[in-house]
């Protein structure tokens, strides 16, 4: 692979939302680093996670990923950590994402050579999902991560939870991380006028795939207390095949039936252009519109 002409993504999360200086310190591994470039990044504090962007050259990501996570291990003490959001890890998952010049496959390679490493290096139990995944079972992000970073040791205790790479046990303050390769996808949530989390939680339950919904779609209820409202909180893993307007459609139908508006929504992170245009197209009832119609997507071909 000539990886002058190679754009590999990653996004990384972290369980910290609340720390500007924790945030700012991890972000900072990622700057001014040859080959890489960091894209994004930001602090939740109700979900008291924080999600980076990065892409660059697979080696320089490699290198930039690995110490990051190191960092976090330093940082990040799980046994003092809450928050809203699911999580086994201080370094909770990592998924690589092909962009430009490489393929899926590459992106599996690069993600089990990061692995590998992780948990030789940090005597940190590596599990691979998705792409990446050696199992079935272990594809789903929502099944490698049940029993967050408290059920750890009984899950590793299973035989078919045994890690990919590093100890099979918890790391006393860091847990475990999940790393692999996926498609893009997009991190968004829709806010509700209530503070009935109840609500939400059934909301979610009709909108993501494993409850009947969307097939693209995963989806949870979150409470956030700094603000007093719910909010349906979903990853669209396919955005090409379930769009953002048809969960945001069918999220206020069912706020409906409970007498809730939807007071807006929000996108975590990085959203491809496509993602936006189709739910722009859908809301402006726009005939055959394409992105070549998009100024700045001819300026930069």
């Amino acid at each position: 692979m000539n990886q002058e002409n190679v754009i590999m993504e990653c996004v990384p999360n972290f369980s910290e939302g609340r720390d500007p200086e924790k945030i700012e310190k991890i972000a900072g591994v990622f700057r001014a680093k040859e080959g890489v470039r960091l894209l994004d990044y930001s602090g939740d504090p109700d979900h008291n996670r924080m999600v980076v962007t990065v892409a660059g050259r697979p080696e320089a990501l490699k290198a930039s990923v690995l110490e990051a996570i190191r960092t976090a291990i330093e940082l990040i003490d799980l046994r003092e950590h809450s928050g809203r959001h699911p999580r086994m890890g201080s370094v909770d998952v990592v998924p690589f994402i092909p962009i430009r010049g490489c393929t899926m496959e590459e992106a599996v390679e690069l993600s089990v050579e990061v692995a590998r490493e992780a948990g030789e290096r940090f005597g940190l139990p590596v599990f691979l999902y998705e792409g990446s995944a050696s199992a079935p079972h272990r594809r789903n992000l929502a099944n490698v991560r049940k029993g967050g970073f408290e059920g750890l040791d009984d899950k590793l205790r299973l035989p078919e939870w045994a890690p990919d790479f590093g100890p099979c046990r918890r790391h006393p303050t860091a847990g475990a991380v999940a790393i692999g390769a996926r498609a893009p996808l997009v991190a968004y949530n829709v806010n509700l006028g209530t503070d009935r989390l109840d609500i939400a939680d059934s909301i979610a339950g009709k909108v993501r795939f494993s409850g009947g919904g969307l097939r693209y779609c995963k989806a949870m209820g979150v409470f956030l207390e700094t603000r007093g409202i719910v909010q349906v909180s979903m990853n669209m893993t396919d955005y090409s095949h379930t769009s953002l307007y048809q969960a945001f459609e069918l999220i206020k139908a069912e706020a409906r039936r409970y007498g809730v508006p939807v007071i807006g929504s929000e996108i975590i992170g990085l959203a491809p252009l496509g993602a936006l245009v189709d739910t722009a197209a859908y809301y402006l009832g726009l005939e055959n519109f394409s992105s070549q119609q998009i100024l700045e997507a001819k300026l930069y071909e």
